[in-house]
């Protein structure tokens, strides 16, 4: 076979096209990596630079290729390609990472494993006798690693009620490290004064970490970087890919040597997101703001129905939520998490096992709808001692509002609480079985 022709059109053309070469010279397309970032060009609605994207595929592909590959061949013996080893680093996670930077105002972001491997990812930046102070109605996974540190590591973990800034105030010392918030709270959905927190917190110890839980709200409804917190992290397995078919944890922040300190953990311990998820995930991100206006939309009705009828509900798009004011200066949405209390652990079981419509299931996010008792669930890692000193009530029932029609979820939630004998439906409508009437009074 001659030897390809190098110096005609076509390789001229070519050469304009492919920057790079291999060992034989032959042309190699360029990185389709790069997605749209924040400086140099016109910014747009939110809902817009979800979907937006640019690459510099060789076939202008809409969206980004798979590069389901281990490894990549250099163009020399010293290496020094822009990828060699995807546990390093891979155009598709690449392309997802400066996407995700972009839609959470962060100048980097990180795309991991799982939510929990992201805050794992995170709490390495720790050394033993370090202080972390945090919330006391937590994920239950966070409570599960914060112990772990705190009895393996020698990492001192302080729980307090982040809704009060001066309680966290008090215990910012020296050797205060991180300063972790979730924001609403799960499941009590407590509301969490980030900017008061964060603005302390650099105060009295300028060194100290914010760090922020986003994955109730997402980037679509809060950017907590903007608030004052200096490491945004999200379980993507929630909104931002929005069908739970995926695992994904994101980390974002605005510091250079931070974003390399957390770089250095992933690539060291190959906690990074595989090419398949990361092309999962940035197909996900494009329809959150549609996904999440009508989840939202379906909340709301939701948490108006059961207020109605005399249940206690919690949830920041309810006025009658004591921090009602101070979620909405911070947010630009309720979210569609909210839970409710029957005031008996009995008919809370009877309701989350009548429900058909709402799958029983932990997590949240997905375009369905689920159901769940986070005492038996989500959060039974906590011991029923430490729930009860944090007051989480055993009956407590949580909702994770998906995009089905309203009116059917709320059908098919009338029928469960009718049949577990939590309402009763007469001639004059439903009416609430009062079992423990200070449990089911609705919150002031």
């Amino acid at each position: 076979m001659a030897a390809p022709d190098r110096s005609g059109p076509a390789a001229q053309a070519a050469n304009k096209v492919f920057t790079r070469v291999d060992v034989d010279g032959h042309a190699l397309p360029p990185s389709p990596a790069p997605s749209s970032p924040l400086s140099g060009r016109r910014r747009y609605a939110l809902a817009t630079e979800l979907v937006y994207t640019e690459s510099k595929d060789q076939y202008g592909s809409s969206s980004i290729p798979i590069y389901q590959s281990a490894t990549f061949k250099q163009a020399s013996s010293n290496g020094g390609n822009e990828y060699d080893y995807t546990r390093s680093g891979n155009p598709t996670r690449t392309h997802l990472e400066r996407h995700l930077a972009k839609i959470m105002n962060a100048t980097r972001a990180l795309a991991v494993g799982s939510g929990m491997g992201a805050l794992d990812v995170i709490t390495r930046l720790l050394k033993p006798g370090d202080e972390v102070i945090t919330g006391d109605d937590l994920y239950g996974g966070t409570n599960r690693l914060l112990t772990y540190l705190q009895n393996n590591q020698g990492v001192v973990v302080h729980h307090v009620d982040t809704t009060n800034p001066e309680q966290v105030r008090k215990l910012i010392t020296s050797k205060t490290a991180m300063v972790l918030l979730e924001t609403p709270t799960n499941p009590l959905i407590k509301i969490v004064d980030i900017p008061s927190i964060a603005r302390t917190t650099h105060e009295v110890n300028s060194k100290a970490l914010v760090i922020v839980d986003n994955t109730m709200l997402s980037p679509m409804l809060s950017n907590p970087l903007d608030l004052g917190a200096d490491i945004v992290y999200e379980s993507g397995t929630k909104y931002l890919s929005g069908h739970h078919d995926i695992m994904a944890g994101v980390i974002a922040c605005n510091d250079p040597e931070l974003g390399n300190r957390m770089y250095f953990t992933v690539n060291a311990t190959g906690c990074g997101l595989s090419p398949n998820d990361s092309f999962l995930l940035m197909r996900g991100v494009k329809t959150l703001a549609i996904r999440m206006e009508k989840q939202q939309a379906n909340a709301q009705q939701i948490a108006e129905f059961l207020e109605s009828h005399g249940f206690r509900v919690r949830y920041p798009g309810l006025k009658s939520h004591p921090q009602y004011d101070l979620h909405w200066s911070m947010a630009r949405g309720a979210g569609a998490v909210l839970s409710f209390e029957t005031g008996d652990v009995g008919i809370s079981e009877r309701i989350v096992e009548a429900a058909r419509l709402w799958g029983i299931s932990v997590s949240f996010g997905c375009v369905n709808s689920l159901i769940s008792m986070p005492c038996r669930m989500s959060h039974a890692s906590i011991d029923a001692k430490t729930r009860q000193e944090r007051q989480m009530p055993e009956d407590i029932i949580r909702l994770c509002v998906g995009i089905e029609d309203a009116s059917d979820l709320i059908d098919d939630l009338s029928r469960a609480l009718v049949q577990a004998g939590a309402v009763t439906l007469t001639l004059d409508g439903f009416h609430t079985n009062d079992v423990d009437t200070d449990a089911v009074t609705p919150s002031v």
